[in-house]
C-alpha cells in the first residue's frame, strides 16, 4: 500500500530502535529501583506486588482507545506523549514518600510506557510488509532487549542497601530515569514521514496519489470493526494469550528478582547484571529469529521456547547459587525472546487491515492484564508460601502458554517453500492467471 513506499529505506527502523530502547531503558531501570524504594519505605512482598501490579492498571483501559485512535491518525505524537508520561512517571515516583503515591506514578510510567509501544508497534506494521514482518518486528524488539539489559544494571550500581541508604539511592536511579526517558524524544524525527504524505494527499507516484485521498474513507473504517470480530478472528486470541504469558514472565522477573536477591544475600548490583544478561540472550535470540523460524517453524518455535521457559522459571525457585541461576536466566532470556515478535507477527497477520493498531492494543491490553495480575496474584502466593513461589506459577503460566502456541500460528507453516513446491507446480501456471486480471484493473 501506499504506507508502505519506502519501506525499502530501513533508517526509519533504525531510529525506532534507538528511541525505543532509550524509552525501555528508562523502564528497565526504573522497574527496580521501584521494588527497592517500596521495600525502604517499608513495603512487604505483597505490597511490592500492588505496587508492579498498578503500573500496568491504567493502561489496562487505555489500550483499546488508543489503538483505536493510532489506527485513524498518526503514531509519532502518541510516541511523544509516551515518552514524556514515562519521565514524568519515574521522575516523580523517585520524589513519592508514600506507598500509594509510589503506585500512583508507577501508574503514570505504565501509561507512557503503553503510549509508545501502541505508536510504535504500529509504525512497524505500516510500514512492513508480509515478508519483512518477523524481521522488523524481532529487529524492533531488540530495541527493548537492549532498554532491557542497560536499564537493570544502571538501577543495580545506583541503588545501594548498605547503611540504610536504600531510600536515597532508589530515589536517585528513579530520576536518572527519567532523563534516560528525555533522550528518546531526540530520536522520533522521520520515523513516520513516508507515511503523512500517503495518508493525506501527496502520495508518490501516478494513482497513489488518488489513492491518497481515498484512504481516509478506509480509515474511518477502523471503528467500525468491533473488538469482539478482532477478538474472533482465528489467530488474534491465541497471540494474545502467550503474549500475556511472556510478558507476564519478564514483569514477574523484574519486579521479583530484587525480592529474591535480598532473601538470599545478593547485592543489587549482581541483580541488575542477573537482569541484563537476560535481556542480551533476549537480544542474540533475535538476531537469529529468521533462521530459526526457517529452520524449525514458527509453531514448534514458539511452543518450545514457551516450554523450555516454563520449566527455567520453575527452576529458579530453587535455591541454586549465583552461577547457576545466571545460566538458567540466559536461557530463560533466549526462550522469553521469542514471544514477542512471534505474537506480533500472528496477530498483524490475523486481523482485519483496517484494524491492525486496534487489533495490537488489544494485544497490549492482554499484556497489561498479564501485567496486573500477574504480580498481585504473585503479591498474594509469595506472602503465603515464600518468594520463590511465583516463580513456580510463571512456570505453569508459562507451560499452558506452550499449549497455545501450537494453535496460535495455524496458518504459518504454509510459507515454507520446500515441501509444497514440487507438489503445486503444475496448479502455478492457472492460479497467476486468476490474479492478473485483478493487477490489470488496478493499473
Amino acid at each position: 500500500m501506499a504506507a508502505r513506499a519506502g519501506a525499502g529505506d530501513r533508517r526509519w527502523l533504525l531510529r525506532l530502535v534507538i528511541a525505543f530502547a532509550f524509552s525501555q531503558a528508562a523502564v528497565s531501570m526504573a522497574r527496580p529501583a521501584v521494588s527497592y524504594r517500596a521495600l525502604a519505605l517499608g513495603a512487604d512482598e505483597r505490597a511490592v506486588g500492588v505496587i508492579a501490579g498498578v503500573y500496568a492498571l491504567l493502561p489496562l483501559f487505555a489500550a483499546v482507545p488508543l489503538g483505536r485512535r493510532t489506527d485513524r491518525g498518526r503514531c509519532v505524537p502518541l510516541l511523544a506523549v509516551g515518552a514524556v508520561l514515562i519521565g514524568v512517571g519515574c521522575g516523580l515516583s523517585g520524589t513519592a514518600g508514600s506507598l500509594a503515591a509510589l503506585a500512583a506514578w508507577s501508574g503514570v510510567m505504565g501509561l507512557g510506557h503503553l503510549c509508545f509501544v501502541i505508536g510504535a508497534q504500529s509504525i512497524v506494521a505500516r510500514r512492513s510488509s508480509p515478508a519483512e514482518q518477523d524481521r522488523n518486528f524481532g529487529h524492533f524488539t531488540i530495541g527493548a532487549s537492549l532498554g532491557q539489559l542497560v536499564g537493570p544494571v544502571a538501577a543495580g550500581l545506583l541503588v545501594s542497601g548498605h547503611d540504610g541508604a536504600m531510600g536515597r539511592t532508589s530515589a536517585l536511579a528513579l530520576v536518572v530515569s527519567a532523563g534516560v526517558a528525555a533522550v528518546s524524544l531526540t530520536c522520533l524525527r522521520r520515523i513516520e514521514a513516508p507515511v503523512i504524505p500517503a495518508g493525506t494527499t501527496t502520495g508518490p507516484g501516478k494513482k497513489p496519489k488518488r489513492r491518497g485521498k481515498t484512504e481516509p474513507a478506509k480509515k474511518s473504517k477502523p471503528g467500525k470493526v468491533s473488538v469482539w470480530r478482532i477478538l474472533r478472528t482465528r489467530g488474534v486470541p491465541s497471540g494474545i494469550l502467550v503474549s500475556l504469558a511472556v510478558l507476564s514472565a519478564t514483569d514477574i522477573l523484574t519486579a521479583y528478582l530484587p525480592v529474591v536477591g535480598e532473601e538470599r544475600g545478593i547485592s543489587p548490583t549482581v541483580i541488575g547484571v542477573l537482569l541484563s544478561l537476560r535481556a542480551a540472550a533476549a537480544i542474540a535470540c533475535r538476531l537469529v529469529m529468521t533462521p530459526m523460524i526457517q529452520r524449525m517453524g514458527r509453531t514448534v518455535l514458539l511452543t518450545g521456547s514457551c516450554l523450555l521457559g516454563g520449566l527455567l522459571c520453575a527452576g529458579i525457585a530453587l535455591p541454586v547459587p549465583v552461577w547457576g541461576l545466571a545460566l538458567m536466566l540466559v536461557a530463560l532470556g533466549f526462550c522469553l525472546g521469542v514471544g514477542q515478535p512471534l505474537s506480533m507477527t500472528t496477530v498483524v497477520r490475523a486481523a482485519p487491515e483496517e484494524a491492525r493498531s486496534t487489533a495490537l492494543a488489544l494485544r497490549l491490553t492482554g499484556n497489561r492484564l498479564g501485567q496486573v495480575a500477574a504480580p498481585a496474584s504473585a503479591g498474594l502466593v509469595a506472602g503465603v508460601a515464600g518468594t520463590g513461589a511465583p516463580f513456580m506459577m510463571l512456570g505453569l503460566l508459562l507451560l499452558g502458554a506452550a499449549g497455545l502456541g501450537v494453535r496460535s500460528t495455524p496458518r504459518d507453516p504454509a510459507p515454507a517453500p520446500a515441501t509444497p513446491a514440487p507438489a503445486k507446480a503444475p496448479e502455478v501456471p492457472q492460479e497467476p492467471a486468476v490474479p492478473a486480471e485483478d493487477s490489470g484493473d488496478r493499473r
